[in-house]
């Protein structure tokens, strides 16, 4: 009797390493770049990636699921070279006939496929550990770096909230199993309220994200504990 044909452990960086997902990414983060969004490049990928897998690892997951989170991670909004509005889903499927192509076993595939079809705010739920991990890793992504538009005049809400976050940190500690979004932010260039305003779908978000990995969610804002 034949032994199942073992299927290849597809890691981050088979995945950084293939041309189409550098071309999608690529182009997706010019889309959002004419539509007026902050930064979804190769940066913002590779840091949800890494921080994704992070979480895991800290947590004590193991670390093929730690590995899966950091594809979704890198893979995440590669659906924005379609369109932006429903790209989480439309990015979710793309992901499963590249990795799929790349030799991906199907469960994994189902894994990461259903962590990139729910990280969006408005319509994601945690449904595992590692879409929790994918959530938290993303919407923890706040800072000044982001901002395309230089021209502080023309600043609508989201240049000026990203634009004031100096500093930015993800800290875990994993014996309280707290997950801390530590942030610096200059209040002559927008307010604590105005962060709350344009993101508090995503702080919810992230509360629930770190339940299900049984950890709470804390927010720190210029040494205030908000969270």
């Amino acid at each position: 009797m034949e032994e199942p044909e073992r299927k290849p452990l597809i890691t981050l960086n088979d995945i950084k390493g293939n041309h189409v997902v550098k071309t999608y990414i690529r182009k997706a983060n010019e889309n959002l770049g004419v539509l007026g969004f902050t930064e979804h490049g190769f940066r913002h990928t590779d840091l949800v990636a890494v921080t994704a897998r992070r979480i895991m690892l800290d947590l004590g997951y193991k670390p093929r699921d730690a590995e899966l989170a950091a594809v979704a991670g890198y893979l995440h909004d590669i659906g924005n070279v379609v369109e932006r509005s429903h790209h989480y889903y439309i990015g979710a499927l793309m992901s499963m006939d590249i990795l799929k192509d790349m030799g991906m076993d199907e469960k994994e595939i189902a894994e990461v496929a259903s962590a990139i079809g729910n990280h969006d705010e408005q319509y994601g739920h945690a449904v595992s550990r590692i879409s929790a991990s994918v959530i938290l890793a993303d919407k923890s992504d706040v800072h000044r770096t982001r901002v395309r538009n230089r021209d502080f005049a023309t600043f609508d809400i989201h240049d000026r909230v990203n634009y004031a976050v100096e500093e930015s940190e993800l800290q875990l500690d994993a014996e309280k199993r707290i997950i801390t979004l530590k942030l610096k932010i200059d209040t002559g260039i927008s307010g604590v309220m105005e962060y709350f305003e344009i993101f508090l779908s995503r702080m919810v978000l992230c509360r629930r994200a770190a339940d299900f990995l049984e950890a709470r969610f804390a927010l720190i804002i210029n040494e205030a504990q908000l969270l």
